[in-house]
């Protein structure tokens, strides 16, 4: 389904995938996700964008804000899968960071988890998930080999795609905070046009660290350019979500 029919499929009955259809909102039941935010190269972060609307978010001068997410969604609308996320941190040309202040602001929105993201690779490894995120939001997602392992208090996710090694990705896990309801922003584009889609996720399990995670790249393509980006390096922070539940909407021209 073109994502055309689909927007206007979702108007009457909802979104059809494979002979299912999916209904609004697209509910997360339960997960688990380790994330780990780093600094990276922001003249290589904005050559990477799609579109003249979006900025990277720069904490320092040169500096982007970036993300790598392992998620497994055990419960959700949209199946059983995993799920690797390449995100960057990104604002809306021309909007102000908190206090008005460059840099200092840009902190203070991502400690208030107030930035909105960009995804810029969103590998999956099952085909259902696949055509409806493509199809709904228009995230970029493909149909990849993905496997986790549990062992030592992390978990360790490895990314194949094409038959190359992409990454690896081992992060902490555990913790015994929560937390609340907090809708976050992810802009996308469908049909060529800006949109963004507002997800709503809580957690308990919540563990944060500071650095932490190890991260090692592959000979893909797209490994390479994350080494243009400056990675692998010390991570800014990492969290672990034990037990994730999220609600993600419908999208909606930005």
């Amino acid at each position: 389904m073109s994502n055309g029919n689909a927007a206007h499929a979702a108007e009457h009955e909802g979104y059809v995938f494979q002979g299912r259809t999916v209904t609004m909102p697209v509910e997360v039941r339960d997960a688990s996700s380790g994330a780990v935010t780093y600094l990276v190269n922001a003249r290589v972060a904005r050559s990477l964008l799609p579109g003249p609307e979006l900025d990277v978010v720069e904490i320092l001068p040169g500096q982007a804000l970036f993300s790598i997410a392992m998620i497994d969604y055990r419960d959700n609308d949209l199946g059983d899968y995993n799920e690797v996320s390449l995100a960057f941190f990104v604002r809306r040309k021309g909007e102000r960071p908190a206090l008005g202040v460059p840099f200092l602001g840009s902190v203070v929105d991502f400690f208030r988890n107030s930035l909105a993201t960009w995804i810029w690779k969103l590998p999956v490894d099952q085909s259902f998930t696949c055509e409806a995120g493509s199809g709904i939001w228009g995230f970029p997602k493909t149909v990849e080999q993905i496997d986790f392992e549990d062992a030592g208090g992390r978990r360790t996710c490895r990314l194949v795609m094409d038959g190359q090694h992409v990454l690896t990705l081992s992060v902490p896990r555990g913790g015994t905070r929560s937390l609340p309801e907090a809708p976050m922003t992810t802009y996308s584009y469908l049909d060529g046009r800006l949109h963004r889609t507002t997800c709503t996720p809580t957690a308990t399990g919540v563990g944060f660290g500071l650095g932490g995670a190890d991260l090692i790249l592959g000979n893909h393509p797209i490994a390479d350019t994350l080494r243009a980006l400056g990675l692998p390096r010390s991570a800014l922070m990492n969290v672990w979500m034990e037990h994730q539940r999220a609600r993600f909407e419908a999208p909606e021209r930005a």
